[in-house]
C-alpha cells in the first residue's frame, strides 16, 4: 500500500482498526510506550497518569507559598499568578500535543511577537482596522506553522533543526521591519484604531479581576484533553509520536498529523500574541524571546515525554500553573528573583526524574 493510498483511507478505517490505532505507539515501539494500555486497577491509574504528579507539586506549591506569603492565597496574588500561567498553558497546551507527536517547536516563542507585530504594524501603517490587523496575523501564522510541518515531514530532518532556523528569521524579520517602517522597536497607538475596542472585549479585558486569558485558557486546555483522550486524532497523534513508520503502516495519516501540530502551535503563538497586542495596545520586537522554551518545561513538568508518544495536555496546563505559582511566589516569600531560573531547572530535573519512574512503573506492570 502506497502513502498516499494510506491517507486516503484513514478516515474510513474500520473500528476495530480505529481502537488498534490508540496502541500502535505501544505495540511497534519499544516496550510500554503508550501507558493508556496499561490495564491496572482505577486507583493505580490515577497514581500512574502523567497529571498525578503535576497536580501533586501544585498543591504542594500553593500550599508551602500561602504558608510562607499570606498574601498569595488572596484574590489578588491568585490573580497574579494566574496572569502569566494563563498565556503560558495556552502555549504548553499547544506544545504538548506537539510533543506527543514527537516533534519540537523552538519558533513558538518568537512567533507570540512575531504575530503581535503583524497585527500592530498592519493596523497602524496601513492605518485599517485592527481586525485586519489580527486576521492578516492569524494567516502569517498559519502559513509558518504549515511551512513548519511541511518541511520537517518532507526533509525527514529533526523538528528542533527546522524550527531552529524559523526562530532566527522570525527574530531577524523582527527587527529589521519593524525598525525601518518605524525606526522604533516598540509599535504602539494599536488602541486609537478602528475595532479596537471590539478586539479589547475578546482579547485584552478581564472579568472578576481575572483577564480574560484565563477563560482561554481553560477553555483550550479542555480541548486538548477531549482531542487527546476521546478522539481518533488522539490516537493518531500518540501513534506517530510513538512509531511514526508502523504508524503509517495502518493507515495513519502522517503527513496531515504532523503539519496539523504545527499549525497547532503558530495558532496559539498567534493567540497569545492577540492576547499580548491587544491588552497592551503596542508590540514589541523583544517579545517571546527565550520563551518556547518554557513552553517545553511546563509540558515536561506536566508529563511528557521528551521521546514522544505520551503526555497530557491537562497535565501541561498543570505545569503552566506550576511555573506561575514559583514565578509571582518567589518574590513574596522572599527569595531572591534570581534563584527562579535556578529552580525552574530542578522543577525540570524533578519532572523528568518522575515521568521515567512512572514510565518504568507502567512497563513494568504492562509486562
Amino acid at each position: 500500500m502506497t502513502m498516499t493510498q494510506n491517507l486516503n483511507t484513514a478516515n474510513e478505517t474500520p473500528p476495530e482498526k480505529d481502537k488498534a490505532l490508540a496502541g500502535l505507539a505501544h505495540a511497534a515501539a519499544p516496550a510500554g510506550a503508550d501507558d493508556r494500555l496499561v490495564q491496572v486497577g482505577r486507583i493505580r491509574r490515577i497514581f500512574m497518569s502523567p497529571e498525578f504528579g503535576s497536580a501533586a507539586a501544585a498543591i504542594i506549591v500553593f500550599i508551602g507559598f500561602s504558608v510562607i506569603a499570606p498574601p498569595f492565597a488572596s484574590q489578588a496574588g491568585i490573580g497574579n499568578f494566574l496572569d502569566p500561567a494563563a498565556t503560558l498553558g495556552i502555549m504548553a497546551v499547544a506544545v504538548a500535543l506537539l510533543m506527543i507527536g514527537g516533534e519540537f517547536d523552538l519558533s513558538t516563542g518568537v512567533m507570540t511577537g512575531s504575530t503581535g507585530l503583524v497585527t500592530a504594524l498592519v493596523t497602524t501603517q496601513l492605518n485599517t482596522n485592527v481586525w485586519f490587523g489580527i486576521l492578516a496575523s492569524l494567516v502569517f501564522a498559519v502559513a509558518i506553522g504549515l511551512l513548519n510541518g511541511i518541511l520537517v515531514h518532507k526533509t525527514k530532518l529533526p523538528s528542533f533543526i527546522i524550527t531552529l532556523g524559523t526562530m532566527f528569521m522570525l527574530w531577524g524579520l523582527n527587527y529589521a521591519v519593524t525598525t525601518n517602517m518605524t525606526h522604533q522597536v516598540t509599535v504602539s497607538g494599536v488602541s486609537s484604531y478602528t475595532g479596537f475596542d471590539s478586539a479589547k472585549a475578546l482579547f485584552g479585558s478581564s472579568v472578576g479581576g481575572f483577564q480574560v486569558s484565563l477563560i482561554w485558557w481553560i477553555v483550550l486546555t479542555a480541548v486538548g484533553v477531549v482531542l487527546l483522550t476521546r478522539t481518533k486524532i488522539g490516537n493518531w497523534i500518540a501513534a506517530v509520536g510513538g512509531n511514526a513508520v508502523g504508524a503509517l503502516a495502518v493507515g495513519v495519516p502522517v503527513a496531515k498529523v504532523r503539519v496539523g501540530l504545527f499549525v497547532g502551535t503558530a495558532t496559539a503563538a498567534w493567540l497569545v500574541g492577540q492576547l499580548t497586542v491587544i491588552r497592551y495596545a503596542s508590540a514589541t520586537v523583544t517579545t517571546g524571546i527565550g520563551a518556547e522554551f518554557n513552553f517545553i518545561i511546563a509540558a515536561v513538568i506536566g508529563g511528557c515525554l521528551l521521546t514522544g508518544g505520551a503526555g497530557s495536555a491537562l497535565g501541561a496546563s498543570i505545569g503552566a500553573l506550576i511555573f506561575g505559582m514559583v514565578q509571582q511566589g518567589m518574590p513574596l516569600a522572599g527569595f531572591p528573583s534570581e534563584l527562579f531560573k535556578f529552580f525552574l531547572g530542578a522543577i525540570l530535573l524533578i519532572a523528568v526524574f518522575i515521568n521515567l519512574y512512572l514510565k518504568k512503573k507502567s512497563q513494568a506492570v504492562g509486562s
